[in-house]
Formats: C-alpha cells, sequence, structure tokens
C-alpha cells in the first residue's frame, strides 16, 4: 500500500518572476497528499473510482487500457512534470485505464474538489494545466498519426525520444529507467522480436548504448525525420 503523509502549508512566495508548478504545490496552501509508490506497484486500476488528479514528482508511470477480450494496451508512459488521472474533471465516474509505477515514484494525490477549486481561484496554476492537457492532446493525434502512417522502426525511435522527453522545456533524459522490450512493443505495435532487432540495428549505429540503464543519443531523431 501506499504511504500517503499529508502536504505543508506555507506562506505564497510573489518573488519568482516565472510560475514554478513544483514551487506553487509546495508553497499555495494547496490540500493534497504525497504518496511514494514501489516499482510494479499498482496506482489505480481499469474500474476504480474517479476521484483525485495526481502529479508525478519523481519516477515514472505506465497508463495502459485492457480491452473486453483481456488484450492490454499501453497508451502512455509519463515521468516528473506530469499529471495524470485528470478524466475525473471531465465527468468520468470511473479509471478507464490502470495507472501503475515503472520505478520507485512520488506522486502528489489532489483531490477532485481541491483540484476544481485550485483551477478557478489560482490563474497561473490553470494556465500551466490547460497547457498540459492541450500538450496532452496534441501527443495523442501525433501518437495516431505515428501508428497509422510510420514504420514500426520510425515508432520505435519515437517513443524512446519521447520516453527521454527530448523536446520539452525539461533538460531530456538522457539515461532511461530499466523498461522492458514487452512494454515497448505494446506502446509501438509490434512484436518483442522487431523492438529486439531495432534496438541492435540502434546500439550498432550508436544512437543508443547500454551503460547502467538506457542511454539515447539525440543523434536518433535522424531516424524519425529520414523518409
Amino acid at each position: 500500500m501506499p504511504q500517503a503523509t499529508a502536504g505543508n502549508t506555507k506562506p505564497t512566495s510573489s518573488k519568482k518572476a516565472t510560475f514554478d508548478l513544483q514551487d506553487f504545490l509546495d508553497t499555495a496552501g494547496v490540500s493534497r497528499k504525497v504518496a511514494e509508490f514501489k516499482k510494479k506497484e499498482t496506482i489505480f486500476s481499469q474500474g476504480d473510482p474517479a476521484k483525485n488528479v495526481l502529479y508525478i514528482q519523481k519516477g515514472g508511470v505506465r497508463l495502459s487500457v485492457v480491452n473486453e477480450t483481456g488484450k492490454e494496451a499501453v497508451v502512455a508512459v509519463l515521468g516528473p512534470g506530469d499529471f495524470f488521472g485528470e478524466g475525473c474533471l471531465a465527468g468520468q465516474p470511473i479509471r478507464i485505464g490502470t495507472a501503475s509505477a515503472i520505478a520507485a515514484t512520488t506522486a502528489l494525490i489532489i483531490e477532485k474538489k481541491e483540484m476544481v477549486r485550485v483551477l478557478h481561484v489560482e490563474h497561473a496554476f490553470s494556465d500551466r494545466f490547460i497547457s498540459h492537457m492541450l500538450s496532452r492532446n496534441i501527443r495523442v493525434e501525433e501518437d495516431l498519426v505515428d501508428q497509422l502512417f510510420n514504420s514500426s522502426e520510425k515508432r520505435l525511435a519515437r517513443t524512446l525520444l519521447l520516453l527521454a522527453r527530448y523536446g520539452t522545456q525539461d533538460k531530456p533524459q538522457m539515461v532511461l529507467p530499466k523498461i522492458s522490450q514487452e512494454m515497448l512493443a505494446e506502446m509501438v505495435g509490434t512484436t518483442r522480436s522487431r523492438v529486439n532487432f531495432f534496438m541492435n540495428k540502434f546500439r550498432k549505429l550508436g544512437f543508443i548504448k547500454y551503460n547502467g540503464g538506457l542511454q539515447i543519443n539525440t543523434s536518433l531523431l535522424s531516424v524519425v525525420l529520414h523518409d
């Protein structure tokens, strides 16, 4: 079970010129809990009541969906700075997917009512959250186009770059937490054997290497851009 502790309340600082989301959550008196999850631990399951929104402070989270026949699909892998479980704000009564930790993970849990309150009264936070949601929608559209029109090799390269947070405002995470080829195959929509083939190819070309984790070279972008 996750270990939860109440968040601290501190006076809001007005000295920062730019909006720092983590600083806001730490100082603005937002009612939330801090929960820690072990690797592979389930955070919530498909069909659970949707009562809160979560924000990743550390670690990584895998979102997956299982259909009526029991087939599972990984729909996203998220990292620090990402929200998830926000469907409850749009009226979803139950979780439409499962969230599980892919590494030791720390997340803030914000109850639905509190999240709605903060979105209404804290405009800087609301702007940041809307930006997050728009970025997520763009990512979903890009994923669909990628799945429909690109080869499995390009899809794998793009997935690895996204996991490394390439192109985000955050510093790219060039060393990824351990992620199985089975999970990559589910995300890309291909077989494990194909993933293994392309991973070996990327390694030989110097796009990736294994050294205490999977290291991603930005030169991998050439695979995505190549026609």
